[in-house]
């Protein structure tokens, strides 16, 4: 099936699993339909498997939204519960469509479990409450983790009774994007059969000796040791001073862990002149993407790396943000790092979602089937691809998945030749009406320029802020000029402090006493939890206004 079929199904407001072999543009069909959706406001819930996998799309795990943490049941008192949290109760009662990537490591009682909340928060028993779900993802892939001893039959979300009673369209993507038709995309699409052919396996075994034009490929490894020893090492040898970054965080304690355990950006990164370095997220305006190679040439006054990518091109990065939202889009939780990782080498399972330009690979210590097809597939071509070991494990994948994805592409293929465009156009504007979204195009044009606006001033606003602050203006004239509040100017010197500790600022820090005051109560604050101004303002006896209080803690938090 096409990208373009596969949106339109979407659209439908059918449930959906959407599938397809390493390459194919799965996250970018999801991406276009979640653009579909906000722009006709349809509340969507985006959600992944994995931290790493909601990083990607901006989204949070499936756990946390849909409140069952690593429970493996549910009784009908803990849903009551559930239903008396407010942030729960809020985002699942709200919710239209619900998006799950990487469903190949979800386990298949915690989709059966996500099923139960949500007939329990919408007070319907239709399957997922009625709501519209989507489940991304590729089976050949890593599975879920399971208990010792259980068969993939036991793990696997295909054979969950609320997959079976969801009734999913399959549309399973069959043009290749990654990998053109070479010999690596015939080598994985055997791979997929289970059947390995003696040319390719030689292929294969003939990529050790391969000459790569990166005289320093990224190194793919199964287990996090070899890792993060061939990345110290090679640290250890540059001879430049080191920069050391730490991340900024804000919000929700809890999803603040989940995104340090998820952010492939880690908490606290040192680089140096000549470290080869892979950015870990997407910024196609900037000119790089999650999976890109380079090595840092230097650091610009503010002491932000200078990387010089594979391509030649050179970027200076700054601090980029991570978040966890609600279905709103209010921000629940932040992470700020610089967007990069020491790229001498990474995990297998860290690669997971990645396009590399070249790599070398060791799979002699593959330990889990769909580790090998994960690593291999990560690459356009073999000629790219330096295989320094191979065991038997790694050309292994699952034989229930791989009977699964032959029905999979035979019910796909069935829906494909079954739907016309007419149709699914049709069904298309029921859906949305029914889910009280925007028919009107003019309306929807008039919400997709908000949309744009409410990016675009989130990336600008603070950068504005600063340079009226360089100025020295008056926080007060300032929040006049900018047509925004006192507080809310305040609120951003807090953020600036944070991510400019190198800016002179001090212009705006407040008189010593108040100062002193503040940080007291401020320390007084309980460990791991947000700050509360209320809390510090009653503690000051009201005798200090929270503009202050937020100044004081701007120069506080900086140190």
């Amino acid at each position: 099936m096409l990208q373009e079929k596969a949106l339109a199904i979407l659209k439908s407001g059918q449930n959906v699993f959407l599938t397809g072999s390493a390459g194919t543009g799965k996250t970018y069909v999801l991406n276009q339909y979640i653009e579909f959706l906000k722009e006709r406001k349809i509340t969507v819930a985006i959600t992944a498997s994995t931290g790493i996998a909601a990083t990607h799309m901006n989204g949070m795990t499936i756990h946390s939204w849909a409140g069952i943490g690593v429970k493996e049941h549910l009784t009908n008192g803990n849903l009551v519960s559930m239903k008396s949290k407010k942030y729960l109760k809020d985002h699942l009662e709200k919710v239209k469509v619900l998006i799950i990537d990487e469903i190949s490591m979800l386990h298949k009682n915690q989709l059966n479990l996500v099923d139960t909340v949500l007939k329990y928060f919408k007070n319907n028993t239709e399957p997922f409450g009625g709501i519209q779900v989507v489940l991304c993802g590729d089976f050949f892939q890593l599975p879920p983790i399971g208990n010792q001893g259980e068969l993939s039959r036991d793990k696997f979300a295909f054979m969950s009774e609320a997959w079976v009673n969801a009734k999913l369209s399959i549309c399973y993507l069959t043009k290749q994007f990654r990998q053109s038709d070479n010999d690596l995309n015939e080598i994985l699409n055997e791979i997929r059969t289970g059947e390995i052919s003696s040319p390719s396996y030689m292929k294969l075994k003939n990529a050790a000796n391969n000459n790569l034009t990166d005289k320093e490929p990224t190194k793919l490894y199964t287990h996090n040791y070899d890792v993060d020893t061939i990345n110290s090492e090679h640290l250890a040898t540059l001879n430049s001073l080191p920069k050391k970054y730490n991340a900024n965080t804000k919000g929700n304690p809890k999803l603040i862990e989940t995104l340090k355990n998820s952010v492939l950006a880690s908490e606290k990164l040192e680089l140096k002149i000549g470290a080869k370095v892979m950015f870990v997220k997407n910024n196609n305006e900037k000119g790089y993407v999650n999976g890109s190679l380079g090595n840092v040439i230097g650091f610009n006054d503010k002491g932000f790396p200078s990387i010089k990518l594979l391509t030649g091109k050179t970027i200076t990065t700054e601090k980029e943000e991570w978040s966890i939202n609600d279905d709103s889009g209010k921000t629940l939780a932040t992470y700020n790092q610089i967007p990069l990782r020491l790229a001498w080498a990474i995990t297998v399972h860290k690669c997971q979602g990645m396009t590399l330009d070249s790599a070398e690979i060791d799979l002699s210590k593959t330990f889990e089937r769909g580790q090998g097809y994960v690593a291999l597939s990560r690459l356009k071509n073999i000629e790219n691809l330096k295989l320094i070991g191979l065991n038997e494990m790694a050309l292994k994948v699952d034989n229930l998945a791989a009977k699964a994805d032959i029905r999979f592409q035979e019910l796909s293929s069935n829906i494909d030749e079954k739907l016309t465009f007419e149709e699914l156009d049709i069904l298309a504007t029921t859906f949305i009406r029914d889910n009280g979204g925007l028919l009107d195009k003019k309306e929807i044009e008039k919400n997709k320029k908000k949309l744009k606006e409410k990016t675009t001033k989130k990336d600008t606003t603070y950068g504005t802020t600063l340079a009226y602050l360089k100025q020295k203006k008056s926080i007060e004239r300032i929040a006049e000029e900018r047509g925004l509040s006192v507080g809310t100017i305040a609120s951003h010197l807090i953020k600036i402090c944070k991510d400019y500790p190198k800016e002179d600022l001090s212009f705006y820090k407040p008189k010593l006493g108040i100062m002193r005051k503040v940080e007291k109560a401020y320390n007084n604050q309980p460990k791991g939890k947000p700050i509360s101004l209320k809390v510090i303002f009653e503690e000051l006896d009201r005798k200090v206004d929270y503009e202050d209080i937020k100044l004081a803690i701007a120069f506080i938090s900086k140190n």
